[in-house]
């Protein structure tokens, strides 16, 4: 539930957004012409992209290229209130910042992470808390100052260590890279998302992931993760200490029981059963 939220917009379009959420909540969003910096003021969550699954704690920020995402806000006992605030980078309003010329330090990228964690720093959350200002007195806000603050986060960023992080988003934010869809399968095998979740990363419908996935694959995607989670889960019972609970959730399964009854559909013995076994 969204029990706040509050925007301020550059050329009729959102560049800065303030939300208080309540937690549990899930969202679905695309960047298609656009990078975006999220702080997390409070709350933990974790952000879902084409390549990679990250968790965010409180004090967190995350740098995400041009893509599609999800997002799930997690209830935890330290309470279920969040507050997140919201950059939005768009190519345009960047060259119009930099006159056409990027700063000298950012080259090309020198990864191929989607979502990006931000190493803490104190002078990102002290320039965090002065914005909390301009939310307070919306009337002193004009197109020039959020300019000036938009500029300010980027060289503050590119002074800090994720200097790289910054430098590889500008890159991809003006030279989009494609994803492909054994990209997503790979780095989701062991990520409690549904089938309709991997082709919203892909940006295509379920019915042409399906069909590209099995053209790709030669079995459905269901059939597919299922027994590459199962694999992974039989070897983790068969080493270390973990329990059965705590594999059925490393491998991407989020019920114990369904878990146990599709081990020992495909295997004939319950996952107790082969750990005994060994």
């Amino acid at each position: 539930m969204i029990l706040f939220h509050h925007k301020f917009d550059f050329e009729n379009r959102c560049l800065i957004e303030k939300m208080v959420i309540q937690a549990p909540f899930r969202f679905l969003t695309h960047f298609r012409d656009e990078a975006c910096f999220i702080y997390f003021s409070e709350g933990r969550a974790t952000i879902n992209s084409a390549r990679e699954r990250v968790d965010i704690q409180p004090s967190d920020a995350v740098l995400l290229k041009c893509g599609t995402y999800f997002s799930e806000l997690i209830r935890h006992r330290s309470g279920d209130r969040f507050e997140i605030l919201v950059f939005h980078l768009y190519p345009e309003m960047l060259r119009n910042i930099y006159k056409n010329e990027l700063p000298s330090t950012i080259e090309r990228a020198k990864d191929n992470k989607l979502a990006d964690k931000l190493v803490s720093s104190e002078i990102i959350k002290k320039y965090i808390d002065g914005l909390q200002f301009y939310f307070e007195n919306p009337q002193l806000v004009n197109a020039e100052v959020l300019n000036l603050k938009v500029r300010e986060l980027i060289l503050l960023l590119l002074q800090s260590k994720n200097a790289e992080s910054v430098a590889s988003l500008f890159s991809d934010l003006f030279s989009p890279r494609d994803i492909r869809i054994q990209e997503i399968i790979d780095n989701h095998l062991f990520s409690p998302v549904s089938i309709n979740d991997l082709a919203e990363l892909a940006n295509i419908s379920v019915s042409t992931f399906t069909r590209m996935f099995q053209k790709l694959y030669n079995t459905t995607p269901a059939n597919y993760i299922k027994e590459r989670r199962l694999e992974r889960a039989k070897h983790l019972l068969g080493v270390g200490s973990r329990t059965v609970s705590e594999i059925a959730l490393e491998t991407g399964f989020n019920d114990l029981a369904h878990f146990s009854r599709v081990f020992k559909s495909y295997y004939q013995v319950t996952p107790s059963e082969f750990r005994h076994s060994k």
